[in-house]
């Protein structure tokens, strides 16, 4: 370094007129992304799934099904995703909940690759008898379910919404069955 550059800097004078322009800089480069101008869903489905069957109990959970892509020209080292569940007739409380890490640092999602997510509610309905059954019990309640998708330390963003189809499994595993 020069010694009119060292003297420069130890001025007192200097290094107040850096230290905004150096801490501008270091909100630039950990600016958050914004998920929407990186991901891309689709294949949006919803269905009921068996949790987990007990002798002759059945725990049926609500799901959401769908394909994030990326579509951003970065590579992403952490997303995650979040699920709400509400019953109807209960829109101002959360019934259930999921939450997935889905991509992490050591294995980045690339410009153009997906992945295919599946969020399980940790709440449930159960019956003791067919699964199937439970739609028409009289306690039973439609649930409906709200997508939040994070790029890094972003913000939670929506990315969809929908009313969780009576039905149990995916429609991709009932078109196997048939």
């Amino acid at each position: 370094m020069s010694s009119a550059a060292e003297l420069l800097l130890k001025r007192p004078s200097t290094r107040l007129l850096l230290a905004p322009l150096l801490a501008l800089c270091a909100a630039a480069a950990c600016r958050a992304r914004d998920p929407r101008r990186e991901l891309a869903v689709g294949d949006f489905e919803t269905y009921w799934a068996i949790a987990r069957s007990a002798g002759e109990t059945h725990y049926l959970a609500p799901v959401v099904r769908c394909r994030i892509r990326t579509i951003g020209e970065g590579p992403l080292r952490s997303v995650q995703a979040n699920a709400t569940f509400r019953r109807k007739g209960e829109e101002g409380r959360d019934w259930g909940s999921a939450f997935q890490q889905l991509v992490v640092p050591r294995k980045p999602l690339n410009p153009g690759e997906s992945l295919l997510v599946v969020l399980t509610s940790d709440t449930h309905y159960y019956t003791n008898g067919a699964p199937e059954g439970i739609f028409g019990h009289e306690q039973f309640k439609d649930a409906s379910v709200e997508l939040f998708l994070r790029v890094g330390a972003s913000s939670w963003v929506g990315f969809g919404e929908a009313a969780v189809e009576r039905r149990i499994g995916a429609r991709s595993v009932q078109d196997m069955v048939r």
